[in-house]
């Protein structure tokens, strides 16, 4: 088994904390920036930051899906997301960047092995930054009031 990961990261015109509150906000504005590739979203428990519960269906490719239960967890200016179903771990890292903020997201898990792993390894995190990309834009879009575009 290998160590798969996958990041990306945005420029957004907005201080850190303001950022980071978007980012750790589960029940207001994680609906609005999931994109296509996410369905059934629910807030199970809290809804802020850390304590919250959240789970939803990742469709990461026709034929690959993933049921996900987060636990949240808030570590500085860092969102963690752990997946109780896997083993898949997602962090939220908000940082200064100029007059505004960076934001990475971050995610990983441990590969299967074998042939199927190599190609786990390869090939899904092309796709994961793609979905990643596009969640980060719609965060930038909202954050920044909808003056942004909505490209990555």
């Amino acid at each position: 088994m290998g160590q798969v990961s996958a990041a990306t990261t945005i420029l957004i015109n907005a201080d850190p904390a303001t950022v980071l509150g978007a980012v750790a906000d589960y029940q207001g504005m994680r609906p609005k920036i999931l994109s296509g590739h996410y369905s059934d979203y629910r807030v199970l428990d809290g809804g802020q930051g850390a304590g919250t519960v959240a789970a939803w269906k990742l469709q990461a490719t026709k034929s690959r899906s993933r049921d996900v239960r987060a636990d949240i967890d808030v570590a500085g200016h860092t969102v963690i997301e752990k997946d109780v179903n896997s083993s898949m771990v997602t962090n939220w890292t908000v940082a200064p960047a100029g007059p505004g903020s960076s934001v990475t997201v971050k995610t990983s898990w441990r590969g299967a092995a074998g042939i199927g792993g190599f190609f786990e390894r390869t090939f899904a995190p092309i796709g994961l930054r793609k979905i990643q990309a596009e969640v980060l834009a719609n965060l930038k879009r909202e954050v920044e009031g909808g003056s942004a575009s909505s490209g990555a």
